[in-house]
Formats: C-alpha cells, sequence, structure tokens
C-alpha cells in the first residue's frame, strides 16, 4: 500500500475475532470520559452521502466539511469513515480544493448510513495510572459501545451501530460492551455532555420520556445514571427537562447545554416570549438553579442566544450555537446568517481563552438536523 495515502482498510487478516469486555466496566477500571476541552489524537468524522439528511444539498455539505476539516487538521489528525474507495477518491478531490493537507487526513472503509458521527462513532475513555514519587500520570484509552439505533427513531442503523467494533479493531483498543440487566444499553455521544471532572449532563426529554424515541425501555432514571457511571466513569448525573423544537433526537445535549470549563456552562436562552421555544428552554433555566457539580459546587452559567428560527419545507429547525466543536486548534461555532451570530461568537470568545473561536456557516448543515458537534467525535489523547 502507498504509504502516502494514509488509507486505513480493514482487510481480513485485520479483521480477526474482537475481544468485548463485559465482565467489567470501565468504570471499575479506573476509565472515565475526558472533557471534550482536554488534548486530542483525533477527530473522527463520517464522509457526507445519504441524500434523504440534506435533501438537494449534498454537494454543498461536501464543501462545509472541506472547510471543517481545513479548521480541525491543523492540531490533530482527522479520521474519515467513507464507504468505499470511490468515495475516498471523491473526498479527497473535495478536501484538496478546500486547502486541507491530506497528509494530516486517514480515510477508513467502513459503510454508513448517515454520517452523524458524534451519535454512532466511536466513544472514548481513558484510564490514568498514578506513578509512584513522579509528578505525572501515564494514560491509555479505551472504546465504550453504546449501540447506536438511529436514535430509536429510523430503520436503518445496521452499519453505523459497526463503527465502535471498526475503531476498535483498527485501533487495537479494548471495547467495552454497555449493557444494563443483560440488555444491550443506548445512548448516543450528543445525548451526554462531561467536564471531566466526575459530571455529566443530559435531559429527560431524550432519555426518560416514556413514548417517544424509547431507546431503553424499562430503565428510569435510577437504572440509567447507574449505567452512565460504570460506562462514563462519572459520579455525578445531572437531568436538564428539554431540548429545541426541531430536534430530531428529541432533546440532545448538545443542543442546549455545553460545559467550557469544569465549572462553567453555557445554556441557551430564547428572550422572545412568542417564540415556541421560550417555554420548554426557560424550564431548564428554572432546573439549573438547583444543580449541582460533583464537588457541590454550583456551576457557573452563561446564556447563549438562539437565532431566529429557520425553516425548511415547513419544519423548524434545531439551529443552535450550543453545538460548537472544542478541537485542538480551535472552537467552531455553527452560525446561520444571523445578527445573534456575532454575539454567539463573542460569548465564546471570551469563554476559550487559550483557542480562537471560529465561525462556519451552517444554514445548510441544519437541514439535517444537527451541525458541527454532531457530526464530530473527538479521539482522546
Amino acid at each position: 500500500m502507498d504509504n502516502d495515502t494514509k488509507t486505513l482498510i480493514l482487510r481480513a487478516s485485520f479483521m480477526s475475532k474482537l475481544k468485548t469486555i463485559t465482565s467489567v466496566s470501565p468504570a471499575d477500571l479506573g476509565y472515565s470520559m475526558p472533557a471534550e476541552w482536554e488534548k486530542h489524537e483525533a477527530t473522527w468524522l463520517g464522509w457526507p452521502h445519504n441524500p434523504t439528511d440534506w435533501p438537494d444539498k449534498l454537494d454543498t455539505i461536501r464543501w462545509v466539511y472541506g472547510e471543517m476539516v481545513r479548521k480541525i487538521s491543523p492540531g490533530e489528525s482527522v479520521r474519515i469513515l467513507v464507504r468505499n474507495k470511490e468515495e475516498e477518491t471523491l473526498a479527497r478531490r473535495y478536501l484538496a480544493r478546500a486547502g486541507v493537507n491530506l497528509k494530516k487526513i486517514q480515510f477508513i472503509v467502513h459503510p454508513t448510513n448517515r454520517g452523524w458521527t458524534r451519535d454512532s462513532g466511536p466513544i472514548f475513555v481513558r484510564r490514568k495510572h498514578a506513578t509512584r514519587n513522579i509528578q505525572r500520570s501515564t494514560s491509555n484509552t479505551a472504546i465504550v459501545h453504546f449501540h447506536f439505533n438511529a436514535w430509536a427513531k429510523y430503520p436503518d442503523w445496521q452499519k453505523d451501530r459497526r463503527v465502535p467494533e471498526t475503531a476498535a479493531r483498527l485501533l487495537r483498543k479494548r471495547l467495552f460492551n454497555a449493557e444494563h440487566g443483560g440488555k444491550d444499553f443506548v445512548i448516543e455521544g450528543g445525548g451526554i455532555e462531561v467536564n471531566g471532572r466526575g459530571t455529566l449532563l443530559t435531559t429527560e426529554e431524550c432519555y426518560l420520556h416514556p413514548k417517544v424515541q424509547v431507546r431503553n425501555p424499562g430503565l428510569g432514571r435510577k437504572e440509567i445514571n447507574e449505567t452512565l457511571k460504570q460506562y462514563l466513569g462519572v459520579t455525578n448525573v445531572l437531568w436538564l427537562l428539554n431540548g429545541p423544537v426541531g430536534d430530531d433526537t428529541h432533546g440532545h445535549i448538545d443542543d442546549i447545554c455545553r460545559f467550557v470549563n469544569r465549572k462553567t456552562v453555557v445554556l441557551i436562552k430564547e428572550t422572545n416570549r412568542k417564540d415556541i421555544n421560550y417555554r420548554p428552554l426557560a424550564e431548564n433555566w428554572e432546573r439549573i438553579r438547583d444543580l449541582r457539580l460533583e464537588d457541590g459546587d454550583r456551576p457557573e452559567v452563561v446564556a447563549l442566544p438562539m437565532p431566529a428560527p429557520l425553516h425548511f419545507d415547513g419544519y423548524r429547525l434545531p439551529a443552535s450555537y450550543a453545538n460548537f466543536y472544542i478541537c485542538n486548534a480551535a472552537v467552531l461555532v455553527p452560525t446561520f446568517n444571523d445578527p445573534n451570530d456575532r454575539i454567539a461568537l463573542g460569548i465564546l470568545g471570551d469563554l476559550f481563552k487559550d483557542r480562537p473561536v471560529v465561525g462556519i456557516h451552517a444554514v445548510d448543515l441544519v437541514l439535517g438536523f444537527g451541525t458541527l458537534h454532531c457530526l464530530t467525535q473527538q479521539q482522546p489523547a
């Protein structure tokens, strides 16, 4: 194989039987999920190919990917899932014309249903071992398989569900099988948010609704809390209430509330009392007053505005500035040709002092009911 291509193909000799760990949890072995702002080895993406995700816009979306990769790749590798070699060739052409340094890109041939890698991609945990008499630590990483099922909404998820297995084989990582009571446990990366110190945020709308898009039938708050603690190494699970109208995932936290450091969150706020989102989002502000971090402190809460409503074909789209992505080289923030773009970028710029905050045009991306954070998944160093 030509070394310059850096193409990672899963050949038959490499597809040996993968050992999935079920007898012990990541927390038992000292693993936990790092915060997104901690150093990455790579960002994972899935090359866009499903035309139903972006009706009549697929070619435009490929150019948006080019801009995303151009901003991410100076600080870390980018691992891109492609369905076949033909799609890799197509992706290379778009990325090269966008000015991407292809030496920083690794293509992984793995057929997918869609490209929402935040939810179907590998969720990494990291273990730190204290070393005696030395003021540092060494660490290694593993992957937790959370059994993506297309948000308990769509029938085509079988290819996407196998992405964590592919990643574990490729990287030769431990793969933990998330389960509760002997059954596969389902969450998505966009449904959880951690501060890397023991606290996890999620929403009742997404994982506790009794009838709509039920991921884990029969499990309540207590069981879900226990399972998240076992597989993500957290000690403190906080529940907000609702996401914005139009969210295809039914309440993912990454459109609502995000940690920007271990004690500070940004929380979206709708100020127009006539907007359909006003009351549901206001309820999150009421709830967060009572929440406490892992050390008992109140989180510092910073308001992040909402853009004006965006619609497509009669549907309200879940446009949110909270769907930003923190990579090594920058913080990428979705923008919507809206006056509040400048305000949101300014707020986040004041909060992230260690890397530039960069706007990425997302009016076309959000036609797929998600933007930058939904498409990316970090692999910690």
